[in-house]
């Protein structure tokens, strides 16, 4: 295949290569009793996981938490806590520590009352506590023990392997003791600890306010941390060479660039009371909340393999008469109450997934895709054919009965009409996010597939549609006979607005890159000069070509109280054929920096869609490394949990701002509320677990980085630009 759309710069200075990356999901097993209270998870050099529990030992199995029967021995003890020697095993009872590995030989009785920890040191020496004292077990001809008194109740012990010495953690105090003189001594005293872990020479200290930082060998105190992304803490332990943080509101981890990745919300966590956090099998690192044992797992993953994933739930799940569907949940989390929904944008959001597999096709010359191209094609066909007026599409189109949106007959965003085959209904009121989405995708159509027969149909539709709006005077018209409440060009609607209103900028571009890829495809004089008129009489070159920082709030007028980052959608669409199909060398020019100018503002959503079709415009620096970065982050999870950042205290809050940014830096979209590409900066909301977002989301942006071949895949070379 030629990949001539829109693409005469093939090769940028630079690329990623598609190499391995580790990508992160959650496994979830709930607790199946409420009253169960949990209490601390461990895992064995076998990738046994045991979980404590107030019933007795639990493992995970099929998304649920059971009852362990495997030792039968250990179903009439008392088990009150489990530590790892040597990554087996071993058990505290009521009245014995034992391990059931090597033979079974270990079994100690420590006869002490009422114990609540246990901490295995060096040559399986055990120090136990109760909330009287402690007893420390050491093997020297036959066990011997030495019993102190601590009158404080223990939260956590930890065996200090490089000094030979236990830490031992109340809420007000932390203790040391030394196995070699059986002395106790108190080393700092504060308030509300909850947690203790040693890493990196320095003991961390987790409270109810954050994280004291203490020296190891000085014991004095070098930094509390209260920047997290919460301070209310209740686990600190070192896995894998990381530190991770449990917390009531979620878990983090601590990263090289002194900021935290956050694992919050139902997306990760069955809920965000954090118990503990323990190493878990294979890389994994487990987490255990109220609810029961969340997974996270790290796999080795590109991000063509990535796409490979979501391509199948694309397929399998969000595809309704061909067209990309909305997929609702009857129960919340649950995809076996899945159901295909209609939404407003149909037209709009099916042309984003068939540009996906346009250029997937392109790029892999794959059969699959263009049969699912193919497919699409059609359905956005019938989006024009089935309003029964001429280049009308219609919003979207169901059995009738059936239909789901908004159908109020008062309603712009339109209601629902009988279509010419009574079974069917079509959503009328069509908007210019529409008609952006035709335009885009039939061009995109028309110069990819080669089939001549297919080529003609896409470029009638153009013709169409085009046609339409120029009979009915730079208007859609409806059903009624009326125009449609957005689908507007008229001199009279684009220019009455002031110049730093976005629609006058952008309802301008739309309608001569319209009128362009008309042009292109037919040849047809009228749509040139249609297009110069509209210039030269009411001044449509000069609004389409004004930077984007004129866009600003004007005091009372309509469309002007926020960025609209709806019109970036659009904008971004149109934009490679706003510039490619320019009359000439002199329009392209001018095109060129005014998408530019838009592109500057937009960067700081490192969105990889808006760059790389930035780079499909002719753009040569695109912030390749961000969009990676969003790529990666992208979650596999696609339901959309409630998530909340508003409590976080690690993040720089920026004053409110015209573009509704919240704060200086885009968050990962791990951690953001699932949106599609005409949101940004949302930080928090949900429908709490009722709907899937749909994967072009992350589709259509990875196969436009292939196809400007800003991604190349990983067979291609060894080396890794973006480190």
């Amino acid at each position: 295949l030629t990949l001539s759309f829109l693409c005469w710069n093939s090769f940028f200075p630079q690329s990623y290569y598609d190499v391995t990356f580790l990508q992160d999901r959650s496994i979830q097993f709930e607790k199946e009793k409420i009253e169960t209270r949990l209490v601390g998870v461990k895992t064995d050099s076998n990738k046994n996981i045991n979980v404590l529990s107030s019933k007795g030992l639990l493992s995970p199995w099929e998304k649920k938490l059971k009852f362990n029967f495997q030792y039968r021995p250990l179903q009439n003890q008392k088990i009150i806590a489990i530590e790892l020697y040597k990554n087996q095993f071993y058990y505290l009872t009521k009245q014995s520590v034992l391990s059931l590995s090597y033979g079974g030989k270990f079994y100690v009785k420590h006869g002490i009352e009422n114990p609540i920890l246990l901490s295995v040191g060096r040559e399986k020496s055990l120090l136990i506590l109760s909330d009287k004292g402690l007893l420390f077990f050491f093997n020297k001809k036959g066990h011997m023990k030495r019993s102190l008194k601590l009158n404080e109740k223990p939260i956590s012990a930890q065996y200090d392997a490089k000094r030979n010495r236990f830490l031992i953690l109340t809420s007000k105090h932390i203790y040391e003791f030394k196995p070699n003189d059986q002395s106790l001594k108190k080393l700092y005293s504060g308030s509300n600890f909850s947690s203790l872990e040693q890493y990196k020479n320095k003991i961390w200290v987790g409270t109810k306010k954050g994280i004291l930082r203490i020296n190891s060998n000085s014991f004095i105190l070098e930094k509390i941390i209260k920047q997290l992304p919460h301070d209310e803490i209740t686990s600190i332990k070192k896995i894998n060479g990381e530190l991770w943080v449990g917390s009531t509101r979620g878990a983090f981890k601590f990263r090289a660039d002194g900021k935290y990745d956050y694992y919050a919300s139902k997306r990760w966590l069955l809920d965000d009371e954090v118990i503990t956090i323990e190493k878990g099998p294979d890389q994994s690192v487990l987490i255990l909340t109220q609810k029961g044992l969340n997974k996270i797992v790290f796999e080795p993953m590109t991000l063509e393999k990535k796409a490979e994933y979501f391509q199948e739930i694309q397929r399998k799940r969000h595809i309704r008469y061909g067209l990309e569907s909305t997929l609702k949940l009857r129960v919340s989390g649950d995809l076996s109450t899945a159901e295909l929904i209609d939404t407003d944008n149909d037209g709009l959001w099916t042309s984003m997934y068939l540009a996906s597999e346009l250029f997937r096709y392109a790029v892999t010359n794959s059969e699959d895709a263009k049969r699912n191209a193919l497919e699409a094609f059609e359905a956005m066909e019938r989006l024009t054919s089935i309003s029964g007026i001429e280049g009308f599409p219609a919003r979207t189109y169901e059995i009738d009965t059936y239909q789901k949106s908004n159908w109020n007959e008062n309603s712009f965003y339109g209601i629902w009409k009988k279509a010419k085959n009574q079974r069917w209904v079509w959503k009328t009121t069509t908007s210019s996010d529409e008609s952006c989405g035709h335009f885009f995708v039939y061009a995109l159509f028309a110069e990819i597939i080669s089939d001549q027969k297919w080529k003609n149909r896409a470029i009638k539709l153009i013709k169409k549609h085009m046609d339409h709006i120029i009979d009915n005077d730079w208007y859609l018209v409806s059903w009624d006979g009326k125009p449609t409440k957005w689908g507007r060009w008229h001199p009279d609607y684009v220019n009455s607005f002031p110049i730093q209103v976005g629609d006058r900028r952008l309802n301008s571009t739309l309608i001569l890159t319209f009128l362009q890829t008309a042009y292109h495809f037919t040849k047809e004089q009228q749509y040139k000069d249609h297009a110069l008129n509209l210039s030269r009489l009411y001044g449509y070159e000069e609004n389409a070509c004004r930077p984007a920082s004129v866009i600003g709030y004007v005091a009372g007028e309509l469309l002007s109280d926020g960025w609209n980052h709806s019109d970036d959608e659009m904008y971004f669409l149109t934009a490679p054929a706003f510039i490619k199909y320019a009359f000439d060398k002199d329009s392209k020019k001018r095109h060129m920096e005014t998408v530019a100018s838009h592109w500057e503002i937009e960067r700081s959503e490192n969105n990889p869609l808006w760059n790389f079709l930035y780079a499909l415009s002719g753009g040569k620096d695109f912030d390749l490394k961000e969009s990676i970065w969003w790529l990666k982050e992208y979650p596999l999870d696609l339901i959309d949990w409630k998530i909340e950042n508003k409590y976080r205290k690690d993040l720089i809050k920026v004053p409110s701002n015209f573009r509704k940014q919240e704060y200086s830096e885009v968050l990962p979209r791990d951690e953001r509320p699932h949106h599609l590409h005409n949101r940004a900066y949302r930080n928090n909301g949900g429908s709490g677990g009722y709907r899937e977002y749909s994967p072009y989301i992350y589709l259509l942006p990875y196969w436009v980085g292939r196809y400007v071949k800003a991604i190349e895949p990983a067979q291609n070379s060894t080396v890794n630009q973006l480190k």
